[in-house]
């Protein structure tokens, strides 16, 4: 028979048994801004974040050792602030990028991190490596194709990016509310969801449609500990509904509409070569916006969700309204499901409403 404690444990969460973590809310990277004091926030306050390419950083550099270090930094300043586990993103890319990615892979084999979340490449490429180290490894993904080549791999949960979410997604339109019943139906690794998460009601959504736990990053991206421009903060709060657009740059990109999406999009149809586009991404990034303060002119990632935040609050407030919300929206959906009963019809065997008696 199994005691209190081992019966607790074995129904827990399979994505906090998973990562040791106590709720299964993971802070997306979000490059410029999920430096040490948000992911330190997160940790601390019983989720799991995640250093982001550039964390911490206030000038750009191409020197790839001095980015190695400069993580480096990062990753020692959060063992400062927390004790508690918390995550790395490694981005891949493409061509000269990945030389980048191979030293952050060097960097957290050396420094020992729990976590790492893959993400913008194949599973295959350091999938084993970071494995063969104790580190478990998140890959993110944006089709049933991806999850499954994640989970062959042998990743340790696939991250499921959703069309709503801010930044890069991928090649697809898939939603959130499409794509992740659709993977969890696939794989057998835990599922994470991210894209149109920033509150308790999108939590309890993302559980109901199959997933273990979820992937948050604008509503974490306007928190106090959040290194993202003040100008970005209020931006967000005072944005409305629709308030977001995906531009294709490569991968699908969601960002707030301002003259930069403005701009990019008659470029696009105007018949601006690869080259003109992508000179002009690189003028107007989000380096320019999330660190100067730029709001209008350069990119700003963001996601569908800017519509809900009304405020600028602590990380852990972000956590604890999550979960002190859900209990009550619990209740509220167990009395909405008694709308429904299950009994035939009279002369038919199915289902029924209530109100049809």
């Amino acid at each position: 028979m199994l005691t209190v404690k081992e019966k607790a444990e074995k129904e827990k969460n399979r994505l906090c048994q998973l990562l040791g973590v106590r709720y299964p809310i993971i802070q997306a990277p979000m490059n410029w801004v999920s430096g040490a004091k948000l992911v330190a926030a997160v940790s601390n306050a019983g989720g799991l974040g995640t250093l982001g390419p550039n964390a911490g950083a206030k000038t750009v550099t191409y020197d790839v050792m001095l980015t190695g270090e400069r993580l480096r930094d990062q990753i020692k300043e959060v063992k400062s602030l927390t004790k508690n586990p918390f995550a790395v993103n490694i981005a891949i890319g493409t061509g000269d990028l990945r030389q980048y990615a191979q030293r952050w892979v060097e960097v957290v084999l050396e420094e020992g991190i729990p976590v790492a979340i893959v993400s913008a490449g194949s599973p295959v490429d350091y999938t084993k490596t970071l494995k063969d180290a104790g580190i478990k490894v998140l890959h993110a993904v944006s089709t049933v194709t991806h999850a499954k080549k994640a989970e062959e791999a042998e990743v340790d949960a696939v991250i499921c990016e959703g069309y709503e979410g801010g930044g890069h997604k991928g090649f697809t339109e898939l939603t959130t509310f499409v794509l992740i019943p659709m993977v969890a139906n696939a794989v057998k690794v835990p599922v994470v969801a991210g894209g149109g998460i920033a509150d308790a009601k999108g939590v309890l959504a993302a559980l109901a449609l199959g997933a273990d736990g979820v992937y948050i990053g604008t509503r974490f991206m306007v928190t106090h500990e959040s290194d993202s421009h003040d100008h970005i903060k209020e931006a967000v709060v005072r944005a409305e509904d629709a308030c977001t657009m995906s531009i294709p740059k490569g991968m699908l990109s969601r960002d707030l509409k301002n003259l930069f999406t403005q701009k990019y999009l008659k470029m696009k149809e105007a018949g601006a070569s690869a080259k003109e586009l992508n000179d002009f991404i690189n003028e107007f990034t989000q380096y320019r916006s999330q660190v100067l303060g730029d709001v209008e002119n350069s990119e700003v990632s963001c996601g569908q969700v800017a519509g809900l935040i009304t405020g600028v609050v602590s990380a852990a407030e972000v956590l604890q309204d999550i979960v002190n919300g859900l209990p009550s929206l619990l209740e509220e959906l167990k009395h909405k499901i008694t709308t429904f009963e299950s009994r035939p019809l009279p002369g038919e065997g199915g289902f029924s409403l209530a109100s049809e008696k």
